[in-house]
């Protein structure tokens, strides 16, 4: 998948759910951000990405996160199937600004 620079957070968020849908690892390392990037992320993502086959993603949330901000939070549901049971993953992603371009930087887990 080639990727454009995203103009918000809430774009960056979209195209990371639909790399997880294809499988596109090295997206997902390149859009982490690097001041928080587990050394073991690719492994990580891997190994989730061999349990679970992302479905639909629902965006409950955006605090900021526009063209001219350096943060932002990104309130999300995503559905997936593992063991053949349908499951979600909230969360509240956090993104900022990395030499210009915007990166996910973590997120709480919610429910």
């Amino acid at each position: 998948m080639n990727h454009p620079l995203h103009v918000s957070a809430l774009e960056l968020m979209r195209s990371r759910f639909e790399a997880f849908v294809h499988g596109d690892i090295d997206y997902l390392v390149r859009t982490h951000d690097p001041d928080t990037r587990s050394k073991h992320l690719v492994r990580e993502i891997a190994q989730t990405l061999e349990e679970v086959r992302y479905t639909a993603l629902e965006i409950l949330g955006v605090w900021q996160g526009g063209e001219n901000d350096k943060i932002a939070k990104v309130e999300f549901i995503a559905f997936y199937e593992q063991d053949g049971e349908t499951l979600r993953h909230h969360e509240r992603s956090r993104f900022r600004r990395y030499k210009g371009a915007w990166v996910y930087v973590d997120g709480e887990i919610l429910d």
